[in-house]
């Protein structure tokens, strides 16, 4: 026998404050139709201030995701969470989730690796799960990155939202090693230089004006394009011919939702149909970890998920980082 991730539970918290693109032309030199034009972003969300911070957000996340499902927190053997942004380096985030949702039985520990953090969270928990160390998991994506951004910089302020998003998974048992999920990632630190932001507690540089400007999110617009439109394209592609799967027995391809170009490039590369690539980034911005969770419990609030769908999960970001993953989702087991 083995054994394989199934999604069974989703959930989602978004802040209440809305900035729209009109908005924005307040702050910065810009406008509605342009920002809608190049990235397909109406508006974002932003988090209140020391109130809805990457912690909270992820609690609330989590709570909703387990009641979707209706397991005991203490089923739970595992939490993974995914932030950039997060406003605790000690404890761990997801040790205050096991605190605040009393899932005593699980070890937890958060991990960083930017847009594709929720992704790398799914992998993870697959390869515990394979590996037969866990049944339950918890994973969580959960940014506000809103405290990094420089809304002086037009290319990079348009672009990003704040919110969290968790997912419950179950350890499935299957008869033949076909049927686990399969996951790629890839890493090339080499292109990095992209996207970057430096972290701000260093000493010896804290009073320094050039370094005070690397603490914000700092982009390569057209690398960071070229990036995703090139690998993501490659690595869902990559993961169809690994599993043996023909792209039109995947039901729905749910893809980091950064920029609606991008998304439908990458539909048109790999000759998907947009109708099985759902998209929210108009309302919500790039909200990175955070973005297919989000997106997912959208989908099942919309009743998009018809009974157990084959799904690709595919996100690239910082780093550079990319992968994908056919998975099932059983919300209705």
């Amino acid at each position: 026998m083995f054994y394989t991730a199934r999604i069974i539970g989703i959930g989602s918290y978004v802040p209440e404050k809305i900035l729209s693109n009109k908005d924005l032309e307040t702050m910065v030199e810009t406008n509605d139709e342009w920002i809608v034009e190049r990235t397909g972003i109406e508006e974002r969300r932003i988090s209140k201030e020391g109130v809805e911070t990457a912690s909270m957000m992820a609690v609330e996340a989590s709570k909703r995701a387990i009641a979707d499902c209706g397991i005991n927190p203490e089923e739970l053997d595992l939490i993974i969470v995914a932030s950039t942004t997060t406003n605790l380096i000690s404890p761990t985030i997801s040790c205050v989730i096991q605190a605040e949702i009393g899932a005593k039985n699980a070890f937890g520990y958060d991990l960083n690796n930017a847009c594709p953090g929720f992704l790398t969270a799914f992998s993870t928990v697959e390869a515990y799960f394979e590996a037969g160390l866990a049944k339950k998991a918890l994973i969580v994506g959960t940014e506000v990155i809103s405290n990094y951004v420089d809304w002086t910089d037009r290319g990079t302020c348009i672009l990003f939202g704040d919110g969290a998003g968790a997912c419950v998974l179950e350890a499935k048992e299957v008869e033949s090693k076909e049927e686990v999920n399969t996951v790629i990632m890839h890493s090339d630190g080499v292109r990095g230089d992209c996207l970057t932001c430096e972290h701000g507690r260093q000493l010896g540089l804290m009073d320094d004006p050039e370094f005070l400007n690397k603490n914000t999110f700092s982009m390569d617009g057209k690398a960071v394009f070229k990036f995703a439109v090139t690998e993501t394209p490659k690595v869902i592609k990559e993961v169809l011919e690994k599993a043996d799967i023909k792209k039109e027995d995947i039901d729905i391809y749910i893809l980091h939702q950064a920029n609606s170009r991008i998304i439908e490039s990458i539909a048109s590369r790999v000759g998907i149909d947009m109708n099985k690539v759902p998209m929210n980034l108009n309302k919500y911005g790039n909200t990175s970890s955070a973005s297919i969770p989000i997106l997912m419990d959208e989908m099942k609030k919309n009743g998009m998920f018809k009974t157990t769908q084959k799904v690709v999960l595919s996100s690239f970001g910082a780093g550079v980082v990319w992968g994908a993953a056919i998975t099932n989702i059983d919300i209705n087991r």
